[in-house]
């Protein structure tokens, strides 16, 4: 007697079945092969795989979107449960294992990327059999991977205003400031307002950037609206438009703590400014945390004092030329 699943078994395979997820997760041929680092020949050739051994069509496109089908609808309830297993399975064996050997799967907003790398090196070092991955992109998209469950942990920068089952703690302080050339007629002042800010060329991040979302509310609270120059969607592209006197901008000090103590960068004195946030981790609300999550989180809360110190010493840099400073604590008194 024929069995179908036995076909399914002998003939499809887990990567289809993950170029499936992806495409059904976000609509597109293009992303899914970008999220899995495929080129889109090889998404469209294991999806037609994929869809003769099922024998009906997977997905319909209208217009640039692609949609499921009822048989697509169908395979992603079944994809979800399989994976959920193999997730679970995934995290039992990492329990039994301990520390001595596991894998942790880490996603962070761009901005934290000044400073996940090496917390994630140094934590290796100290739990040298666990084997790490690292996903770095937009809030959006690291709160569209929160909310599918594709990570171990997640790093924000601020917790999501929207309504989102997670559970999130904050480790260490991420402040933002307005940022100039060395050499702008605003550095030597003291006390900006924000209209006068308003006055000056401002280099804006992209939709979708918790930072821009910040800028904005700021502006919006002291009546004035910023005169935005260029949108660009990366901290180092934007610093480079301020070394070439395109404008100001407001950034996280994370992203100078590489900063020269020759650096052209000076840090505005604005009303209003630093805008006090905090680094948050997080992860699924209900979520059964493996061994080596757990382990990661303590010691995020021991890297936080290393932060702040960083912080502090970015800071000095970049108002040296200050008299009086007496904002210089303020980091870890607000922290």
């Amino acid at each position: 007697m024929y069995d179908p699943t036995l076909n399914l078994v002998r003939h499809v395979s887990l990567r289809q079945l993950q170029v499936f997820e992806a495409i059904a997760r976000l609509g597109s041929f293009t992303k899914a092969a970008d999220e899995l680092y495929l080129t889109q020949p090889t998404v469209s050739t294991q999806i037609k795989r994929l869809t003769e051994v099922i024998g009906l069509p997977l997905f319909e496109q209208i217009g640039r979107r692609v949609y499921l089908t009822d048989a697509g609808r169908e395979l992603e309830t079944v994809v979800k449960e399989m994976f959920g297993v193999l997730d679970r399975f995934e995290m039992k064996v990492s329990d039994l294992k301990g520390l001595k050997q596991g894998y942790l799967k880490l996603c962070v907003i761009t901005t934290a990327k000044y400073f996940a790398p090496e917390v994630l090196g140094r934590f290796c070092q100290r739990h040298a059999g666990v084997d790490v991955s690292l996903k770095v992109t937009n809030r959006d998209s690291v709160i569209e991977r929160l909310t599918t469950n594709k990570d171990d942990l997640y790093i924000l920068g601020q917790v999501p205003d929207r309504e989102l089952e997670l559970a999130a703690h904050a480790f260490a302080p991420n402040p933002l400031y307005v940022i100039a050339h060395r050499d702008h007629p605003l550095a030597k002042e003291r006390n900006i307002p924000v209209s006068r800010l308003a006055e000056e060329y401002f280099i804006m991040r992209e939709p979708g950037s918790g930072i821009r979302d910040w800028v904005l509310k700021i502006f919006e609270d002291g009546n004035a609206k910023p005169r935005v120059r260029m949108e660009l969607g990366s901290n180092e592209a934007i610093k480079h438009a301020i070394y070439g006197q395109l404008g100001v901008s407001v950034l996280s000090l994370h992203t100078l703590a590489q900063e020269s103590q020759h650096t052209q960068l000076r840090i505005l004195d604005v009303q209003g400014f630093p805008i006090e946030r905090e680094w948050y981790v997080a992860h699924a609300k209900g979520k059964e945390l493996s061994v080596v999550a757990r382990a990661f989180m303590a010691f995020l809360d021991e890297e936080g004092s290393h932060l702040r110190k960083q912080l502090d010493k970015t800071y000095a840099r970049l108002t040296r030329d200050w008299e009086g400073n007496g904002k210089g604590a303020a980091i870890n008194a607000a922290s």
